[in-house]
């Protein structure tokens, strides 16, 4: 009787799980579901590699690290390269508007609210968490935004802006400070748009 053939490390063969429709959006969905449930510590590759029932070795062929798959999960919540120029696109007068009501939008969603709080959650604590959250909220959305606007001190101003709508969103979503909790939507925009409007516009 011979030995069983050794099994073969790295990417999985490619099977009907790998080339199977939907397999990167599975797997995507599963982390998001993961990092909200379990947070940025508990969650691993292989815990959502099974919640999409598919091999571990095909997370990592996708996306290579947990911090990586970390990254692309909270990018989907945000998706710099359509609300850019959505947000540029109208009146200057009204680019504090836009923002802000973008920004509390994704908030107010609970699809995209619940792994956004892992974020925020985790990035207190761990750097790989706080990085996602100042590529995706600071570098990628508000400076690309100031850089377009031709302002002194962009860099500075999309700071500004982060640290008023962070703020915000620590307060009324994780800490649940009342009555910010349940106040209205539409009064945080009508509040917060001329301060994103002054830190991103006036000279």
């Amino acid at each position: 009787m011979t030995d069983p053939a050794p099994r073969r490390r790295g990417r999985p063969s490619r099977t009907e799980e790998e080339s199977g429709p939907g397999a990167r959006e599975r797997i995507l969905e599963a982390a998001r579901a993961q990092f909200a449930e379990r947070g940025y510590d508990k969650a691993s590759v292989r815990g959502i590699a099974k919640a999409a029932g598919v091999d571990p070795a095909l997370v990592h062929h996708y996306f290579g690290t947990k911090d990586e798959v970390f990254a692309a999960a909270i990018e989907v919540s945000f998706e710099p390269t359509a609300v850019v120029p959505a947000i540029l696109g109208g009146p200057r007068e009204a680019i504090g508007e836009r923002l802000a009501r973008f920004f509390i939008g994704v908030w107010e969603n609970p699809a995209s609210r619940a792994p956004l709080l892992a974020i925020v959650r985790s990035a207190l604590t761990h750097e790989a968490a706080a990085k996602v959250l100042r590529t995706f909220v600071l570098r990628r959305l508000l400076e690309r935004i100031a850089a377009e606007l031709d302002v002194p001190d962009p860099g500075f101003r999309a700071e500004l802006a982060a640290s008023h709508m962070i703020g915000i969103v620590i307060m009324r979503y994780v800490i649940q400070v009342e009555p910010l909790a349940s106040v209205d939507p539409e009064r945080i925009v009508e509040q917060v748009a001329p301060t994103l409007q002054r830190y991103l516009t006036e000279a």
